[in-house]
């Protein structure tokens, strides 16, 4: 009898475990797993082996089947949350306990807004959402349908304009809103600006990890992946498909085209068409970063190399002005 999923390693005769790529075929030999999910049968192996087309896709169904059974949201609103009379509230909606949601704001059908969470303002949340605890929505953004936004992420807060006026720094008005599309999922703790004018912009299908910061006008393109601690500058353009790995960071006004990749911790400060994948701080092609971080390793050598030269050089020298 199967009931949980667990890894390679430490997985026990009641769990499936899974191997995604043959680095990991190793450990199957040593398996306590009940089964393994494998993309092809592997030779003389005692566990059972489920044989699927896409081992991700396999393991995304057995999590599901083996996830908690937590009590749903109840549908309608609690007596400690404080609706405006005029807004429009969908069929079974959940709205949690002490939930705000101010004049003119909108709740699709069948949206669950956990509890603590603020909706400000002529805002509109599309069907089938989940904003998950303490969750603020600022006025005048929208969101579309199938959205997952996590706890205490911020959407609409004001974007980190000033101009130096008279000696201060005074505070540029953002006016703009945000737009998410739909199916866009964002982690927990993100904060994403308004714009100056126009909308920040979230494609539809992207997903945002824990601590994403998102400047005001940015946009988005469809299906990207933006890990944590990524910061996004004001007014960058992102293509579809574009990969941020964590903690990487972009300059303000620049383009990323579809398919771009950019490494973890690198420091992008330039447009890059298409298809390009970038590391490192300043960020430049990868194959050309490798070459970098290999001649930088062999700096210690070099330099005790140019040591020697120079020993060498000085005696030559030496012995040169003495016959002089």
């Amino acid at each position: 009898m199967i009931s949980a999923v667990g890894p390679i390693g430490a997985a026990c005769g009641n769990e499936v475990t899974f191997i995604s790529d043959t680095n990991h075929l190793a450990g199957i030999s040593e398996s306590s797993a009940g089964a393994v999910i494998v993309g092809q049968e592997v030779e003389d192996v005692a566990i059972p082996q489920l044989v699927v087309d896409n081992v991700d896709a396999a393991l995304i169904e057995a999590l599901t089947i083996f996830a908690p059974e937590l009590k749903p949201a109840p549908a309608g609103i609690d007596p400690t949350a404080k609706v405006a009379a005029d807004v429009k509230v969908g069929a079974g909606v959940s709205i949690g306990a002490h939930v705000v949601i101010a004049d003119g704001a909108q709740v699709g059908d069948n949206s669950v807004i956990g509890s603590g969470c603020k909706i400000g303002q002529n805002s509109k949340v599309g069907r089938d959402c989940r904003l998950d605890c303490n969750v603020v929505i600022y006025h005048d953004c929208v969101i579309g349908n199938n959205c997952i936004i996590q706890a205490n992420t911020t959407i609409g807060s004001t974007g980190f304009g000033y101009s130096l006026i008279d000696g201060a720094h005074s505070l540029i008005p953002h006016n703009g809103g945000v737009v998410i599309e739909d199916f866009v999922e964002t982690g927990a703790s993100c904060c994403i600006d308004r714009a100056k004018f126009g909308n920040t912009v979230i494609g539809a299908g992207t997903k945002l990890d824990n601590l994403v910061h998102i400047a005001h006008n940015v946009i988005v393109g469809r299906c990207c992946l933006i890990a944590g601690h990524v910061g996004i500058s004001g007014s960058c353009r992102l293509g579809d498909s574009v990969v941020l790995a964590g903690q990487a960071g972009l300059a303000d006004n620049i383009e990323l085209g579809n398919g771009v990749v950019v490494g973890g911790q690198s420091g992008v400060s330039h447009n890059t068409p298409a298809g390009k994948t970038l590391f490192g701080s300043p960020a430049i092609e990868l194959s050309q970063a490798k070459r970098v971080i290999g001649l930088t390793r062999r700096l210690p050598k070099l330099i005790e190399k140019i040591k020697l030269l120079v020993q060498r050089v000085e005696k030559l020298e030496a012995a040169k002005d003495n016959k002089k």
